[in-house]
């Protein structure tokens, strides 16, 4: 498997699922969401498409059950948009790395106030 291939299908996915989002998709569990990452396997039948969303677990779980719904769309909206063989399977997972960090900025700035100036 040539990695540039795997590389450009990831980027492909991105652009376009991020674009359904913001232009195809109705579901208003899914419109503050962002696409943050697609990772495709090396055999190009599995993608994971990570994504953020603004807000609390509700609103995590809201975006789950968005996607778990919109899924068989994105699907057909691939397959028309993208002159490819075979679309890869798509599993959505939420990517918490920016409420980490967010979490841990939290924490510096408590530790600012109470040590520093």
């Amino acid at each position: 498997m040539i990695p540039n291939r795997k590389a450009r299908l990831g980027s492909l996915l991105l652009e376009e699922i991020s674009e359904m989002l913001h232009k195809g998709i109705k579901d208003p569990r899914l419109e503050m969401v962002s696409i943050t990452e697609v990772s495709v396997s090396d055999d190009l039948k599995v993608a994971k498409i990570y994504y953020c969303v603004y807000g609390d677990e509700k609103k995590q779980e809201d975006a789950r059950l968005g996607f778990e719904s919109a899924q068989g769309y994105i699907r057909r909206e691939l397959i028309k948009r993208l002159n490819i063989k075979r679309i890869p399977e798509l599993w959505f997972i939420f990517d918490s790395s920016f409420d980490n960090a967010n979490k841990i900025n939290q924490l510096l700035l408590e530790i600012h106030k109470k040590y520093g100036e």
